[in-house]
């Protein structure tokens, strides 16, 4: 499917979702309260049918953390990459969508790990790298070492 069409078709959804055809997956960026509510649609609408979840990871930027996620129609060989804001940087938190795509289960535990965002409704969501008395986060901008020597 082209595109444009996809953005009519999200759109018709979710209206207030920022859209932008100009890469080379088309981009949609949406509120982390509407998430879920866009990645249902996006993976049981028949006409959307994103069944599966390529890759998820989250981005740290100086004010916020912003997590990706790529998705591919294996039906219609259609992708689309859905990115949402978590302003919060002390405490991150957004819902999982391992419920919706079982394939997020190791990104969201690895991304828990290492940027310390919790995902809720996540069903076994623990450490998967790191020690369980590790203190920090060592893929976050803001992480130092000094028994490693860790600096960014």
């Amino acid at each position: 499917m082209e595109k444009e069409k996809l953005k009519e078709i999200i759109l018709g959804f979710i209206p207030e979702a920022e859209i932008s055809t100009d890469t080379q997956f088309l981009t949609v960026n949406v509120d982390k309260g509407q998430l879920v509510k866009l990645a249902t649609f996006l993976r049981d609408s028949d006409e959307m049918a994103f069944d599966y979840l390529f890759c998820e990871s989250a981005i740290d930027y100086p004010d916020h953390l912003m997590m990706v996620y790529h998705l591919d129609s294996t039906k219609h060989r259609h992708q689309l990459v859905v990115k949402t804001k978590i302003a919060d940087r002390e405490n991150p938190v957004i819902d999982s969508v391992c419920p919706i795509w079982i394939g997020a289960d190791y990104h969201e535990r690895e991304i828990f790990d290492l940027f310390g965002i919790h995902f809720t409704n996540h069903y076994d969501l623990r450490k998967i790298f790191l020690d369980n008395d590790w203190v920090g986060f060592p893929l976050r901008k803001d992480y130092t070492d000094p028994v490693n020597i860790v600096e960014r």
